[in-house]
């Protein structure tokens, strides 16, 4: 089974001629076939995918290898909805830098994958086009936005995936998906080309089988992009981690995190870590309950912004297409923007963001990465979210506060509850994605939590 493989295996086999990049991508497109009329992770697949590895270039970063693509990249050739009714049917006249580079570097795109309409949401059930389900238990969710993403990969119908973060949306759907997703820096990878939830904290970021996968597709599709104002010019270095021994870190156990069904599993990779040679102290954290109302004012303003576009004049339906999650943050947003209400509700969050940026300043002149759970537990229940507006924020609690700072972070597998995965967020400062990647790989080194498969039938 190909498909299994991860991005690493299926580059080392390509290379090899042990196996050809046709062979693989007809794999992965059989386990769609069979697998996603129950789990919808694919709202559209590249019917040109089988043409293109026959003329991929096996001798490229990323050559021959099939990746999932959330639905918020604009894709020449194949639709791009954000999962929304306002845009079905909608093909795109450029592409995004994303999916540029991962061209150049010889992927190929495999399809687009499901997610909560405008990402708005983290489970993936707001989408227009049917909830995703979880390949680890179908009556449950498989988190979001990028939760058709984070099910792909568990699911083994890609080798990894493409997804976006504005507030957990990356590292959430991974932990619930026992997959490994990881969050760049905000700036570090280019937002031309990709839907806009909130533009000061949208970042894309690959989920996959390892973090090394993760390091390989960060490596293509980082790095300074004219096209985005907010691209940062800093130089990407080399994010492969090296399979040396963990160099003594000081690592920070936020304390306020430690909540849930998460907790135990946390704990236990705490001591792994000192184990490993790391030096593991609590750290005490603004709690992670008031960056809910920072992100809640601040997502919202920038929707209402954002989603001004889609008129139905130019492209797309009219505004009556809209879902109830739309509405909601769009009412809310330009409500917090008024005139009256600016300054008691923006400005206001805008200072409590800058609080929580120096505070988490603070904490890294004394500690190197800071841990602690990703989501307070395992997947909720399909169903969860209809009834609660709020089920985004409370459900990335605990992610928010380093998406409001810009941080990079990154979610690996560290255990189960009922079943069900669990994951660990390693968080480190700004522009520090070889060390997250490093720390995360020496984890991942020393455990066998990211190798469990999900037994579909």
């Amino acid at each position: 089974m190909l498909n299994k493989l991860s991005l690493i295996e299926s580059l080392d086999g390509l290379r090899s001629k042990k196996f050809t990049s046709e062979q693989l991508v007809q794999a992965c497109l059989d386990q769609i076939q069979k697998f996603n009329p129950k789990l919808n992770a694919f709202l559209a697949i590249n019917e040109k995918a089988l043409d293109e590895a026959k003329k991929a270039d096996v001798s490229k970063s990323l050559g021959g290898i099939p990746i999932a693509v959330k639905d918020n990249f604009l894709t020449i050739g194949l639709p791009t909805t954000a999962s929304s009714k306002v845009l079905e049917g909608y093909m795109p006249q450029y592409e995004s830098t994303v999916t540029t580079k991962l061209k150049e570097a010889g992927a190929i795109i495999i399809g687009k994958t499901n997610m909560d309409a405008w990402a708005h949401g983290s489970s993936t059930e707001t989408s227009d086009f049917g909830a995703t389900l979880n390949p680890w238990d179908t009556g449950h969710l498989p988190g979001g936005s990028s939760g058709g993403s984070a099910a792909a990969v568990a699911a083994d119908m890609c080798i990894a995936a493409i997804g976006s973060e504005t507030a957990g949306s990356i590292r959430q759907p991974a932990a619930w998906c026992g997959v490994t997703g990881f969050k760049p820096t905000y700036g570090r990878v280019s937002r031309y080309g990709v839907i806009a939830m909130a533009s000061s904290t949208d970042s894309p970021g690959p989920l996959a089988k390892s973090v090394g996968d993760c390091a390989i597709i960060t490596q293509v599709i980082a790095g300074h992009d004219p096209y985005d104002a907010t691209s940062s010019p800093s130089s990407v270095p080399n994010l492969a981690p090296s399979t040396k021994h963990l160099t003594p870190l000081r690592i920070g156990l936020a304390k306020e995190y430690l909540v849930g069904q998460s907790r135990p599993a946390v704990l236990e990779a705490a001591k792994q870590f000192e184990k490993l040679g790391a030096k593991v102290e609590e750290v005490s954290l603004l709690h992670p309950k008031y960056s809910i109302g920072v992100y809640t004012i601040i997502q919202r303003s920038e929707v209402s912004s954002n989603l001004a576009r889609y008129d139905g004049i130019r492209y797309g339906q009219d505004r009556s297409f809209f879902g109830d999650e739309a509405k909601r943050r769009i009412m809310l947003g330009t409500y917090a923007l008024s005139s009256g209400y600016y300054d008691q509700y923006y400005t206001k969050a805008q200072k409590v963001r800058t609080l929580i940026i120096k505070d988490f300043d603070q904490a890294f002149k004394k500690f190197d990465l800071i841990i602690g759970p990703t989501s307070p537990g395992p997947a909720l229940k399909v169903g969860a979210s209809i009834d609660s507006p709020m089920f985004g924020e409370l459900e990335d609690m605990l992610l928010e506060p380093s998406s409001i700072a810009g941080l990079t972070s990154i979610s690996v597998p560290c255990g189960f509850v009922d079943g069900l995965p669990i994951g660990l967020q390693i968080t480190g400062p700004q522009f520090a994605e070889s060390l997250v990647l490093q720390a995360a790989h020496s984890y991942q080194q020393a455990t066998t939590w990211h190798v469990r498969k999900p037994q579909l039938s």
